[in-house]
């Protein structure tokens, strides 16, 4: 779970969808600002690659290029924003937010943060790595993640879900680091910057009582319209 928290529940998946193709729609009209041509904006290119890999219907893929691209003659204003605390039972929680209303996104935070508790900047940042995060799986069987890392450039992996890798990377290597390993054996499923916990809580220090209390904890920030990432220290 450290890298970035994903509802394990199925009814917690069940609108994961809509909500995973509107986010993906709000990264592709921000990194569309700087082009509509995925093959000379590697930004957008690889958001589109992973938006085609969840089947985003092409309408909704184009519409969100164009309007970040400023084609449509709509204004798109998204505002970054970060808010730090921790979940139930002292899980450190970076929360990665892209709103059109900053006021509004900050009151909901303290809002959901109030079964946990809202830290200042830098409460926890500290405690996290900033990297690029590319999860991949192999082409064919017997890809080789060790080598296909030290080839293309990574810093290190480690096994994620479904046979998939998760490989990690130097937040400037995302792109490079992405590329090359479709040259090693590997497809990319997603690549993206993100924060990885140092000294993640283990999950089996907590009874069955307080996971769920912290999953639910997670699920309400990851449900949030404002907020594109959830990043919680919890490993196992």
């Amino acid at each position: 779970m450290g890298a970035q928290w994903k509802a394990k529940h199925k009814d917690l998946a069940a609108n994961a969808k809509g909500r995973l193709f509107g986010k993906l729609a709000k990264d592709i009209m921000i990194a569309a600002r700087h082009g509509a041509d995925p093959a000379a904006n590697s930004r957008l290119r690889l958001v589109v690659e992973q938006a085609r890999k969840v089947s985003m219907p092409k309408d909704t893929l184009e519409r969100a290029i164009k309007k970040g691209a400023g084609l449509t003659g709509e204004a798109v204003h998204f505002e970054h924003a970060i808010y730090e605390g921790f979940a139930p039972h002292r899980v450190p929680v970076m929360v990665e937010c892209l709103t059109d209303n900053v006021n509004r996104a900050a009151s909901e935070m303290r809002v959901l943060f109030r079964k946990g508790q809202l830290g200042t900047s830098g409460s926890v940042s500290w405690d996290f790595d900033h990297v690029g995060l590319i999860e991949a799986e192999p082409t064919a069987p017997g890809a080789d993640p060790e080598v296909a890392a030290i080839e293309a450039g990574a810093q290190d992996f480690e096994p994620a879900d479904d046979g998939a890798t998760l490989f990690l990377t130097d937040p400037t290597d995302l792109d490079l680091v992405s590329r090359a390993l479709q040259g090693q054996g590997f497809t990319v499923l997603s690549a993206k910057l993100g924060y990885r916990p140092k000294n993640p809580v283990d999950a089996s220090t907590l009874n069955a009582e307080q996971l769920e209390e912290v999953e639910t904890f997670l699920a309400a920030l990851d449900a949030n319209e404002d907020v594109q990432n959830v990043f919680a220290g919890l490993q196992g």
